[in-house]
């Protein structure tokens, strides 16, 4: 092949799957409802199902249900006809995937799960299938053909039910009422987990750390505080403890580009008026997207009565892996 024909097919199998996916649409109907309700008002797991790349596409949704508020587990079929049946309890849901519909150990997985009296979903492309005749919610997720040129590998099917799993797990998120800060709690570590519950209180510095100094300090003790203090700035109060400015490093350089007597200045002559501050209650990422919204690399946080109550500095932020990615 050459380097256009290896183009023109890569565009064509992308196609071929998007048409998959938009095609999708015309089969969320009364059923998917149907679906998202029972699986809502269970008590138990959602237990999902299936041999070859169809296992693998139930594996990605059970990852999506649970990180969403929907327990579920992934049952290999094989082994399930060999003892792991025994995790199944009649108040779970079953979901199981199959393009078919005619896989020999999906069916006669089937026949257990009736026999559990469990309620079962099947995710098939064959309406007239035993698996899809035999189940009490059917998922259509039929494809017009797959990628494969041969129509062998599983492409645009398992694309198909990859999505039908992504929404079914999406609609339960917003009939639980499933928020941020849920999501937050099943996500503790990483990037991802301190993006949405790490507060900006638990990470500034605070008490002796912040550095601050009256309206009426010196400047040069005012500088001997930004620089023992080592976060680049300063803040500026008035006599009753409410912050009124702040001096930061970019401050002192453009005073000095503009005279060299300074010995008679002090902080309310040099300090920066009315600057960018959040208050302790909200997250990290919020105080770091303000930091780059406003190109400042030093941030005051306050209390309710507007009050210094700790400092952090934008390389802080970085390094604990708040940035978007």
């Amino acid at each position: 092949m050459t380097t256009e024909e290896i183009i023109e097919k890569g565009k064509a199998v992308i196609s071929i799957e998007a048409d998959a996916v938009s095609n999708l649409v015309n089969n969320i109907d009364k059923s998917f409802a149907d679906a998202v309700n029972i699986i809502f008002q269970s008590k138990g797991r959602v237990v999902l199902t299936g041999l070859g790349k169809s296992g693998l596409i139930a594996r990605k949704i059970v990852a999506t249900l649970n990180s969403t508020g929907t327990p579920s587990i992934y049952l290999h079929p094989t082994d399930a006809l060999h003892g792991d049946l025994g995790m199944v309890r009649k108040e779970d849901i079953v979901i199981i995937i199959s393009k078919s519909g005619s896989t020999d150990e999906l069916n006669e997985l089937l026949l257990m799960f009736k026999r559990i009296e469990v309620a079962v979903i099947s995710m098939t492309g064959n309406l007239n299938s035993k698996l899809a005749t035999e189940s009490d919610i059917i998922l259509n997720v039929g494809v017009k053909e797959e990628a494969c040129p041969h129509d062998l590998a599983p492409t645009s099917s398992t694309t198909a039910a990859l999505v039908m799993g992504d929404a079914l797990a999406i609609a339960l998120l917003e009939k639980r009422g499933f928020t941020a800060d849920d999501f937050a709690m099943l996500h503790p570590a990483g990037s991802l987990g301190k993006r949405l519950s790490l507060r900006i209180s638990e990470i500034m510095h605070k008490g002796e750390d912040i550095p601050v100094v009256k309206e009426n300090t010196p400047l040069k003790d005012a500088i001997f505080e930004i620089s023992s203090k080592r976060l680049g700035v300063t803040a500026v109060i008035n006599s009753e403890g409410i912050l009124t400015g702040v001096i930061t490093d970019g401050d002192l350089r453009r005073l000095l580009e503009k005279s060299l007597e300074i010995k008679n200045f002090t902080a309310i002559d040099v300090m920066t008026k009315n600057p960018k501050t959040i208050q302790q209650e909200y997250l990290a990422s919020f105080a770091l997207q303000t930091m780059e919204n406003y190109k400042i690399t030093s941030l005051v946080i306050v209390n309710s009565e507007h009050k210094p109550a700790g400092v952090v500095h934008l390389h802080e932020l970085v390094k604990l892996g708040l940035q978007q990615r």
